[in-house]
C-alpha cells in the first residue's frame, strides 16, 4: 500500500477508499461523517482520507448537545460504532446505543426486546434515505468541481438543500393544515387568519423559539 497514492491528476488529493461493497469494493471522492436529528442532516466531518467513523461518535453526540442543550436519550448508529469504548461512553451520560449487546447473542428474546430492535434499525434507516435522496434528487454523487475547497462546498450545499426541502414541506404542511384543520372554529375567518394559532404550530414544529423570539436553528 502506497501512502498519499496519486489516482488522478486532476484531482490530485482524491484516495481510494476501501469499502468492501459487492460490486464496489473500492471507492473514489469524499467520506462522510453524518448524523440525522428530526429528519435534518448535520454534516460532521469530510475528508478526502479513509477514516473510522466509530472514533467521532462522542465528537457528534457532543455537538448535540452543544446545539440542542442536552444529550440525546438515544443513538442509532450502524455496526462499526457499536465499539465497547463508544457504549460505555453513551451509558455514563444516560445514552441508549442501539443494536444487540456485545458477546455471545441471548437464546430467549423477548417480543419488546425484539420490537425494539426492528424500531431501531428503520429509526437507522433515515440517515440511509437521506443519502439515497441527496445522490437522485440533489447530484451528490455527481459532483463535478475539481478543487477540495470547491467540492467540500458543493457537499455541503447539497445536505443544506436537503434540509430546505424539509423545511419547505414542513412550511407547505402547516400553511395546508390553516384550511383543513376543522379544531377551531376560530381557525379560518375569511379574510383573517389565527395567528396565534399558526405561531403554535411552528413552535411544535421546533421551527421558532418562542422563549427567544427568534428563528431556532434547524439545520
Amino acid at each position: 500500500e502506497c501512502p498519499q497514492r496519486i489516482v488522478s491528476l486532476t484531482q490530485p488529493h482524491i484516495r481510494p477508499i476501501v469499502r468492501g461493497k459487492a460490486g464496489k469494493p473500492i471507492e473514489f471522492g469524499a467520506k462522510l461523517s453524518v448524523s440525522c436529528v428530526d429528519n435534518y442532516v448535520f454534516l460532521d466531518k469530510i475528508s478526502w482520507e479513509n477514516f473510522n467513523e466509530s472514533c467521532h461518535l462522542k465528537e457528534q453526540v457532543e455537538k448535540y448537545k452543544e446545539t440542542f442543550g442536552y444529550y440525546p436519550e438515544s443513538v442509532h448508529v450502524d455496526k462499526i460504532y457499536r465499539t465497547r469504548e463508544n457504549r460505555n461512553w453513551c451509558k455514563e451520560r444516560g445514552i441508549r446505543i442501539s443494536g444487540p449487546k456485545l458477546g455471545r447473542p441471548p437464546k430467549n428474546v423477548s417480543e419488546e426486546e425484539k420490537k425494539e430492535a426492528h424500531s431501531d434499525e428503520c429509526f437507522r434507516n433515515t440517515i440511509e434515505g437521506k443519502f439515497g435522496q441527496a445522490k437522485r434528487r440533489f447530484s451528490l454523487n455527481l459532483v463535478m468541481t475539481k478543487l477540495p475547497e470547491t467540492s467540500i462546498t458543493s457537499i455541503a450545499i447539497t445536505f443544506l438543500v436537503v434540509n430546505l426541502s424539509k423545511l419547505l414541506r414542513q412550511f407547505l404542511s402547516l400553511f395546508l393544515s390553516l384550511f383543513t384543520n376543522n379544531r377551531t372554529g376560530e381557525l379560518i375567518k375569511p379574510p383573517f387568519i389565527n395567528f396565534d394559532y399558526t405561531l403554535n404550530n411552528f413552535y411544535v414544529l421546533k421551527l421558532i423559539d418562542l422563549s427567544e423570539n427568534s428563528w431556532s436553528k434547524v439545520a
